[in-house]
């Protein structure tokens, strides 16, 4: 299983939110390539990386801070505003690897489907559930569409990856919606990286042994709670 450690940026700063609301942040550090550093230092290859400005207007807003995340040699799927495809070009231009369509997936799921074509898997969908329903535009609007059967719908227009987030847990460090990563796994061929929530290395063993595709980690590393380069080690273990 493949570990993403995350780096949300708001404004800059490397910040966590609580449960996905932007009144309620905890600012971690002002120097994204220093977090950055400190992955790579612990084993790092991957990154997950969101832009919360741009998740809420529309707009990829951080863009020296993702410049520099960029050289750091890392795998990067980038999430926050990008709902367009040239966006979508300018980013992978940049360097990153994977972009990350939300709520423009919900809204029209025809251009993810022509997106997934041109492109293949540097498409990936990021599905945001509330009560499990999906939620958009920085998770602050909810709409009818049931998470679940909106990765079937995804999955069956190409996507090959979707990152699961469930807003209730993310943030909290009280444990991530195991049930939830339990029905996508039914779902055969989808790359389902969990995320929201995880904070104990039993749960990466748990996930790695559902033969889940890849794992976030976002507060329990800020806050100590999990150790980055032992949940590597544990995400590599065959179970």
């Amino acid at each position: 299983m493949q570990i993403f450690p995350a780096i949300d940026l708001l404004d800059g700063q490397v910040v966590r939110l609580y449960k996905g609301n932007y009144d309620d942040k905890t600012v971690y550090n002002n120097d994204v390539g220093y977090v950055a550093d400190q992955f790579i230092a612990k084993g790092a290859k991957n990154l997950h990386l969101v832009d919360l400005n741009g998740a809420r207007s529309g707009q990829t807003t951080n863009m020296e801070a993702i410049k520099i995340l960029c050289k750091k040699g890392l795998f990067i799927e980038l999430g926050g505003g990008i709902r367009n495809e040239d966006n979508i070009k300018a980013m992978l231009d940049l360097g990153i690897n994977r972009v990350i369509l939300g709520t423009v997936a919900a809204k029209n799921p025809s251009f993810v489907e022509s997106m997934v074509q041109k492109y293949g898997e540097a498409i990936a969908v990021g599905i945001d559930a509330k009560k499990g329903m999906v939620a958009v535009s920085g998770w602050e609007q909810v709409t009818q569409l049931s998470s679940i059967d909106f990765c079937k719908d995804m999955f069956n227009m190409g996507v090959k990856t979707i990152i699961y987030t469930d807003i209730s847990k993310d943030g909290t460090l009280t444990g991530t919606n195991m049930e939830a990563y339990k029905q996508l796994n039914t779902i055969k061929g989808l790359n389902i990286v969990a995320s929201g929530g995880i904070s104990f290395i039993e749960e990466i063993d748990e996930l790695s042994r559902m033969g889940i595709y890849g794992a976030i980690l976002g507060k329990a590393l800020y806050e100590n709670k999990l150790d980055l380069k032992t949940a590597i080690e544990r995400a590599k273990r065959i179970c």
